[in-house]
């Protein structure tokens, strides 16, 4: 199983960014899927998750209406649409799948 996340970066507050996790090794259509982040000296948090088809998805209640996570079961991809970026949103943001993680890509909200 790889998982390997892309689309971090330094934004400005009030900005977005989208995130894209690449899977390869398994059965990607069959599983749920989950974004994970994990601020400076903060526990991990769930913040997004979608269910194998892409019909179900929930969010944190800190990214309601702000993110929004969709997959392409044809390309083994799995994206995080974050819009209104706040500096709490700086965090490194994990990929999450059939019980195992991608490396991170970090997330920077500051002017």
């Amino acid at each position: 199983v790889q998982l390997v996340e892309s689309g971090g970066g330094l934004v400005q507050p009030g900005g977005s960014l989208r995130l894209s996790c690449a899977a390869s090794g398994f059965t990607f259509s069959q599983y749920a899927m989950t974004w994970y982040r994990q601020a400076p000296g903060k526990e991990r948090e769930l913040v997004a998750f979608i269910n194998s088809s892409g019909g179900g998805t929930d969010y944190v209640d800190s990214v309601k209406g702000r993110f929004t996570i969709s997959r392409d079961n044809a390309k083994n991809t799995v994206y995080l649409q974050m819009h209104s970026l706040k500096p709490e949103d700086t965090a490194v943001y994990y990929c999450v799948g059939r019980r195992s993680w991608g490396r991170g890509t970090q997330v920077t909200v500051s002017s």
